[in-house]
Parts: C-alpha cells; sequence; structure tokens
C-alpha cells in the first residue's frame, strides 16, 4: 500500500508583519529595487527602513509647501528618488546626502511620473494640462519631448519593460499608448461603463495593461489590440511580422496612413479634442501675429518652453 501524502495546511496571514505609523495621511509610496528601504510621500518625504518602526530619514526642500502626490526610486541609481508635488514642483532627491538635488516649478501640477526602465536618465510626467512630459535629468531646462492626445488631466502614467512605449490613463476615461519616437497616440482604449483612470501599470511580459478607474473596476487591455491570445505557432508570428512589416513600410502612403490612424473616439471625447483644437489653433495664430509684428526676443515662447517656469537647486 503507498504511503499516503503528508496533509499541508494552508495559513492565511490576516495580520501585517509590521506597522508604521506617521504624523500624517500618506499619498504616495514605493520600495527601494535592492535594500530594505521604502519611501513614503505625505507633505514630507519620509525613508524608511523594514527593520525599524520609525523614518530614519525625512526629506524636503526648505521652501517647500508641497504635498506629495507621487515618487518613484531610479531603476539605475538607486539612491535618486524623485517627486511631484500639489505646488507643481518636480524634485530630484539624493537619498544618501538626505537633501534635495534640483527642484523644477512647472507651468502645471503633475499627477504621476515613472523612470524608463531601460534609459535611466529620462523620466516621464503625467501633466494636468492635458500633456505628457518626458525630461533627461541631466538637462532639466526644458522637456526632451511632449506627447498630445488626452482632452482632460492626466492622472496616471507607465513605462513598458522594454521601455520604447508607454500608457497613460487621464480624466477624460480614456486608455492611450503612445510609441516614445512617436508624438501622438498609437491606440485608445474606452469603455461605455469606465470612468476616471487613476492607475495604469504594465504586466511583466509587457503584454497586458491594467487599469484602475473610479467606477470600482480593475481592467485588463492588450497592449496589441490585435494580438492573438493563447501559443502562437510559427506560422501565425511570421504573417503579423509580415503585415507589420507593410504598414510599416506604407505609412507615409495618404489612404494607408488615415486608415492606420483612425480611431473611434466617444462623443464626448471627439468634440472635447475639436474644442482643444480650436483653442491651440488661435492661441497659435496669436503668437504668430506677436513674432510678424516685432515682439522682443522671449516675449514669443515655444509650448514646450513654457512648460518649466524655474529650476531651482
Amino acid at each position: 500500500m503507498a504511503a499516503s501524502r503528508p496533509f499541508l495546511k494552508v495559513v492565511l496571514q490576516r495580520e501585517p508583519s509590521a506597522t508604521f505609523s506617521g504624523s500624517t495621511a500618506f499619498n504616495a509610496i514605493d520600495h527601494h529595487r535592492s535594500d530594505q528601504l521604502f519611501a513614503t510621500g505625505s507633505n514630507v518625504v519620509h525613508i524608511w527602513d523594514e527593520n525599524k518602526s520609525s523614518p530614519i530619514s525625512t526629506l524636503s526642500f526648505p521652501t517647500s509647501t508641497e504635498n506629495i502626490t507621487a515618487l518613484k526610486f531610479n531603476w539605475s541609481e538607486t539612491s535618486v528618488l524623485a517627486t511631484t508635488g500639489t505646488d507643481r514642483t518636480f524634485t530630484l532627491y539624493d537619498i544618501r546626502t538626505a537633501k534635495a538635488e534640483r527642484r523644477l516649478v512647472l507651468n502645471f501640477r503633475c499627477n504621476a511620473l515613472s523612470w524608463n526602465p531601460t534609459f535611466p536618465t529620462r523620466i516621464l510626467l503625467a501633466s494636468e494640462d492635458h500633456n505628457l512630459y518626458t525630461f533627461d535629468i541631466r538637462n532639466l531646462s526644458k522637456p526632451t519631448a511632449a506627447y498630445r492626445g488626452h482632452v482632460a488631466a492626466v492622472m496616471s502614467c507607465d513605462w513598458s519593460p522594454t521601455g520604447d512605449e508607454f500608457s497613460s490613463g487621464g480624466w477624460d476615461r480614456t486608455l492611450r499608448i503612445w510609441r516614445e519616437q512617436e508624438r501622438t497616440s498609437r491606440d485608445i482604449y474606452h469603455g461605455k461603463r469606465m470612468q476616471r483612470i487613476f492607475a495604469t501599470t504594465y504586466t511583466n511580459d509587457s503584454r497586458f495593461i491594467l487599469t484602475g478607474s473610479d467606477d470600482g473596476n480593475v481592467r485588463m487591455w492588450k497592449a496589441r489590440a490585435s494580438e492573438r491570445l493563447g501559443v502562437s505557432h510559427g506560422r501565425d508570428v511570421a504573417a503579423r511580422q509580415y503585415r507589420d512589416k507593410l504598414r510599416e513600410q506604407w505609412k507615409n502612403d495618404v489612404e494607408v496612413g488615415r486608415i492606420n490612424r483612425r480611431r473611434y473616439l466617444p462623443k464626448s471625447v471627439y468634440r472635447a479634442a475639436q474644442t482643444k483644437a480650436e483653442m491651440v489653433h488661435a492661441r497659435q495664430d496669436r503668437e504668430g501675429r506677436l513674432r510678424v509684428s516685432g515682439a522682443k526676443e522671449g516675449d514669443v515662447k515655444t509650448e514646450i518652453s513654457k512648460v518649466v517656469i524655474q529650476e531651482q537647486e
């Protein structure tokens, strides 16, 4: 008679293994990539050790009155911590020196940030002005790129693990997927019951995107809408690659480009996009007339130069 297998009892842990108490509400949290450290954001940034019940370090800018809205450790230089605040600031901290290294005052508040996993000096900011911006932290005088398309505040963003594209969720109830080299979104996802999106993240295989919205649901989306789920055979993979190659080859053709760019949107989003386009064109016309009339240098700035108001060290 075969020996019976031992009975395995699974015990569910209903109590936390540790509790860390702060003096104010926590708005953001992130864990260090390798050390037993994590950071929390409230009106200041606290650095915690998992083995201690009180913060080991407190980070703040001397003249700051902000509440932290988002914070993230850098993927490569893990001692660098980036934060955004309610006073329209973006700050870089070094936890080794326990002080702020650089600080930007922006034109609008940023709601989320995300570090590029393959290019450590590049960071993505989701702004209240309906746009997303990438910065190179080696030169913070102005963004390296601006991504426009949302018709309301951008509330969340996340880089793909491959580092070549990212997703964003906004107050306009749409999820958009962007390629880093392109300034317009390659895909727009929406649903009849989906409301404003406050959280966006990629899965580790970069095939799916998870979103959390204020209708109380978490949704999973395919990063590529046309990609089949399940096991892909060699013939299917070759056919998909061939179609992608054809699309890339003929993307500059007028009809092919129109079909490739066409996306169906809810009426409210479509009308808001039309209204926003009219406002942008009116502002550009006004600035063009100022240039023709001989305005002084510096009176008329490009859109991307208006993002950063002041850089502090």
